[in-house]
């Protein structure tokens, strides 16, 4: 049986020189972690993490080296602030395998309350951390502290991932009544431009595909037209469950009746949303939590009957290089699962892969489009060319697999904004046979 402390008590167990491992988001415990943050004795404290879902003065302290793998809000705030926090660049799908390298001396999450057989759901994250988890709490050096609340929801996973850990496999439990932070749910009015956007991409969505979709206006306007039309019989599979996908299993859109290797539920590896979305989630079968290296699997993404997938981007270039998390070469969130269902949806003809984003954006009082003939210095890569799909913008739909690269520049120069399309289409002419679409090659590396 595990010690009972409380969260004070258990954050006097972590040495002033120590290393910690802590989930991505809605997996992270409030109460441990805030009261982490109350010590002020740190002397080189390494934590291995991902898209901050706490508030907590932790992060800020000095002596204390936060080593992100996705920045959030929190995470970005924390670097603005003068903390000492670095982007480790990974895949979702690789935490697991980083992870087990650190070999963090603590381990900790938050869970469920434990049921009347000591079983503690692991609630809104499974994750790359449920593995590391349990190997921490079977070694007698190292530690597993476990924030258990009853303000979490409790959730389930699927044939040999039970999305749970025993009261016997912890070290160390907190008990409390945190609940998860809460995002908006979706009340905001999308634009006009969210509203285009979502139409075109509709189009690609009939009845029977199997969707995965993220959050922010576009992916929740998609959920809205699927949600309030004519289709349904859909599948979900998709790395975040979040409030769109709540509001299709509501409209009775979703049925998991084609997918392949998990009918009958859909499939998610954490889900982040509102309190109403937590309240939903609480008791429901409907959904199952599986742990990230299965979820994000290519091989298994490419199982599910016509898997669509639908990703955002910040920008693109004539070759189809997408940039997804960085903004002028700055850190701005991560590479997450984009890249994997990206690359899973490219594995069956009859997949598609959807990357959305307005065509323009708003810099310095300057209107700058988001297509542009090539990426400066110091762009930072998330999606390779080959992998690209369907491009997505208000204007329309650039379908480019297949096409050579001139080929390329003039399809996304059909849907960008009219005032860039100029300029896009001199630098397609000049890609042709296979050349550079700069003016002058030499200024390139």
């Amino acid at each position: 049986m595990p010690t009972e402390l409380t969260a004070e008590q258990a954050a006097a167990r972590l040495q002033a020189t120590d290393t910690l491992g802590i989930p991505l988001g809605p997996g992270q415990p409030p109460a441990f972690l805030r009261a982490l943050g109350e010590r002020a004795d740190w002397t080189d404290l390494r934590v291995y993490g991902a898209l901050l879902a706490v508030i907590t003065e932790l992060f800020t302290r000095k002596g204390v080296h936060y080593l992100s793998g996705f920045y959030g809000p929190l995470d970005r705030a924390v670097r603005d602030g003068g903390g000492d926090v670095e982007f480790v660049p990974a895949d979702f799908r690789r935490f697991g395998p980083l992870l087990q390298r650190q070999s963090p001396r603590v381990m900790t999450t938050v869970t469920a309350a434990p049921d009347a057989d000591g079983w503690c759901s692991l609630s809104l994250h499974a994750g790359g951390t449920v593995d590391e988890l349990r190997r921490a709490g079977a070694d007698p050096d190292r530690l597993l502290i476990v924030e258990a609340s009853d303000a979490f929801p409790r959730t389930y996973g699927m044939g040999d991932h039970r999305h749970a850990l025993h009261v016997d496999e912890i070290d160390i439990l907190v008990r409390s009544s945190e609940a998860p932070l809460a995002l908006p749910g979706g009340d905001t009015p999308p634009s006009d431009v969210d509203r285009a956007i979502a139409k075109n991409a509709v189009a690609y969505m009939p009845s029977g595909v199997t969707l995965q979709t993220g959050i922010g206006s576009i992916p929740n306007q998609i959920a809205t037209l699927l949600a309030e039309g004519d289709g349904g019989d859909f599948g979900l599979h998709s790395e975040m469950f979040t409030d769109g996908c709540m509001r299709l299993h509501r409209a009775g859109k979703i049925a998991n009746a084609h997918k392949g290797q998990f009918d009958g539920v859909s499939v998610t590896t954490f889900a982040f949303g509102s309190a109403e979305l937590y309240d939903w989630l609480d008791g429901n079968r409907e959904v199952a939590f599986l742990p990230v290296e299965v979820v994000n699997a290519p091989e298994v993404i490419a199982d599910n009957h016509r898997m669509v997938t639908i990703n955002g981007a910040l920008g693109i270039d004539i070759h189809g290089q997408v940039v997804a998390d960085t903004i002028d070469g700055g850190q701005f969130s991560g590479i997450g699962g984009a890249e994997d269902f990206v690359a899973g949806a490219g594995l069956e003809l009859s997949d598609r892969s959807l990357i959305c984003l307005p065509s323009t954006y708003m810099k310095d009082g300057e209107l700058r489009s988001r297509i542009v003939p090539w990426f400066g210095p110091g762009a930072v890569i998330t999606t390779p060319r080959h992998h690209v799909d369907v491009i997505v913008t208000e204007h329309g739909t650039a379908e480019l697999e297949g096409l050579t690269v001139r080929e390329r520049g003039e399809a996304l120069a059909a849907i960008a904004d009219p005032q860039f399309r100029e300029g896009l289409l001199e630098a397609a002419a000049r890609a042709a046979k296979g050349r550079s679409p700069v003016p002058d090659r030499t200024i390139l590396l």
